[in-house]
């Protein structure tokens, strides 16, 4: 009797596990189901697929589903335009990457590759597709290692592009072309992103010919899901817009601008509408339409702001996410050799008196002065400044004195460069470049310059367009708009602003005593050797 129990609790027991296991096969099963499902909304409606990510984070346990949860989390955020959410949400999804496989780690570092460019945190983004292209090797499929190391070049390509390196973007899709083309013809998507790549290329290149012939095919390729990518839409139909503005078509333009608006507001993406809201700006300016160019160009200027605002909240949370990933991979490595440990000591002191001595030498020199217009004989005190920031005494940021030298050593190449002219120079794109974050470059401008990031641009542009009105004379005979154009002022107005501000008097004035100046000098020599 006793054996009969003991074998009927086995049988129950057994019955139990079965359909435990059963069940969780079955849910992770509708999981995936609903994944698939988001992925179609994640370029068309994208805040749909976030409910769905949401939904399935809340009912999973499976680190390798959270992986997928995650990064479709990510590309949702990435198609509204929140930076942000996205960098936070593809770095989560890094953090179970180790449990769900290597393909999964590779979509992750190239999303993470695409997110950090846009953030003109370029290598950083470089360093993802290295990590990627690592990893590639290590597939077991064949054609899987050609998707992703066509993706690699499609993603070089891009970066190449937002930094208008125009020829070398086309080399990289060249090797796509000649290589991946198999790959190519199997996945339309794919291949969609390579011929916007390639019509992009081309209209930066001015060769508008090839330009419409590969945005034109990009919008025929064949879309296999039930809902369209108006990500890779507004890309084509601002790319045929850029088209249309070199053709003179201003009328096109503009048409197909609004058609381009319409999608981006079904995304509710703002760093989009900025871009088109630019576009339509110029377009209407060219039209000689003034109401419409006021209109949008103050749309452009709201978003520009706000977007600018948000994009450096992404830039901050990238870098303590990096720093956080570093943290955890130096955790790792000192559990695995305890040596580790000893030597990041002996760095870490190496490095506590290689900036003890750095301090040193930094403290004995004189802080930079500020530039005096030599011309008009104002000092710096009488300088004013541009949307002051309150300083605030008891909050500074502790900066490591290497690093602060590092940071002006690059401002200092700056200053003696011309990026500072480049129109869409912003606190959080000059971080990317130094490698830094937006809170240690703004400290230490307003450290070294007492000026907040704004008064700092705006008086190396000042100075530069003033150095051109002394050193070339053609300069006094051309309008303001061209001279804050050259200066990458975005209007006449915020230039003479801008300038008056500094200065004290206006840019017309200025250019008047000027030009009285020199003819003063002339008539001087004349009169000397006469």
């Amino acid at each position: 009797m006793k054996i009969c129990r003991h074998y009927i609790c086995l049988l129950l027991a057994t019955a139990i596990c079965l359909w435990g296991n059963s069940a969780y096969c079955q849910s992770s099963a509708q999981n995936e189901a609903l994944l698939d499902k988001a992925y179609e909304l994640v370029s068309s409606s994208p805040d749909e697929a976030l409910k769905i990510g949401e939904y399935l984070l809340r009912n999973t346990q499976s680190d390798a589903q959270k992986t997928k949860f995650y990064l479709l989390m990510a590309e949702s955020y990435w198609a509204k335009g929140d930076y942000n959410n996205s960098v936070i949400n593809a770095f989560e999804a890094g953090k179970y990457s180790d449990n769900a496989g290597k393909d999964e780690t590779i979509k992750i570092l190239l999303f993470k590759a695409q997110l950090l460019k846009t953030l003109y945190l370029d290598n950083q983004a470089k360093k993802c597709l290295e990590e990627a292209s690592r990893i590639i090797p290590n597939l077991k499929s064949k054609e899987d290692k050609g998707f992703f190391e066509a993706k690699i070049l499609i993603c070089n390509s891009g970066m190449y592009l937002d930094r208008q390196s125009y020829q070398k973007a086309l080399e990289q899709l060249h090797k796509v072309g000649s290589k991946y083309k198999s790959i190519l013809e199997k996945d339309s998507s794919l291949q969609q992103d390579f011929t916007i790549a390639k019509g992009k290329a081309y209209v930066g290149l001015a060769e508008l010919d090839s330009a419409s012939y590969y945005l034109k095919r990009a919008q025929q390729l064949p879309n296999k899901v039930a809902n369209p990518n108006l990500l890779n839409a507004i890309t084509i139909l601002n790319e045929l817009s850029l088209v249309y503005f070199q053709e003179k078509q201003h009328a096109r333009a503009i048409d197909t601008l609004m058609q381009s608006m319409k999608m981006a507001k079904k995304l509710r993406n703002d760093a989009l509408l900025k871009v088109i809201d630019r576009q339509l700006s110029i377009n209407y300016l060219a039209l000689n339409d003034k109401e419409n160019h006021q209109l949008t160009d103050n749309e452009f200027l709201k978003l520009h702001s706000y977007v600018e605002n948000t994009e450096q909240e992404a830039v901050n949370s990238a870098y303590n996410l990096i720093s956080q990933e570093q943290e955890a991979e130096f955790q790792k490595a000192k559990n695995r050799h305890a040596d580790y440990f000893y030597v990041a000591i002996g760095l870490f002191i190496f490095v506590l008196i290689a900036g003890f001595l750095l301090w040193l030498k930094g403290n004995i020199k004189k802080k930079r002065l500020k530039e005096i217009i030599s011309y008009l004989e104002i000092s710096t005190n009488n300088t004013v400044k541009l949307h002051p920031e309150k300083k605030e005494t008891n909050k500074k940021i502790a900066i490591p004195v290497e690093t602060e030298q590092i940071i002006l050593a690059k401002l200092k190449r700056f200053e003696n460069s011309v990026r500072y002219t480049n129109k869409e120079m912003s606190l959080a794109v000059l971080a990317g470049q130094f490698d830094t974050n937006t809170k240690y470059l703004s400290e230490i401008i307003n450290k070294h310059y007492q000026d907040n990031f704004n008064t700092y641009i705006n008086k190396l542009r000042i100075n530069f367009i003033i150095e051109k009105l002394k050193g070339d004379p053609n300069y006094m005979h051309y309008k303001i708009s061209y001279l804050a154009e050259k200066s990458g002022f975005s209007s006449h107005s915020s230039f003479a602003t801008v300038f008056k501000s500094i200065t004290g008097i206006a840019p017309g004035t200025f250019i008047e005593l000027l030009k009285e100046e020199t003819e003063a000098k002339k008539q001087e020599k004349i009169n000397s050797h006469a």
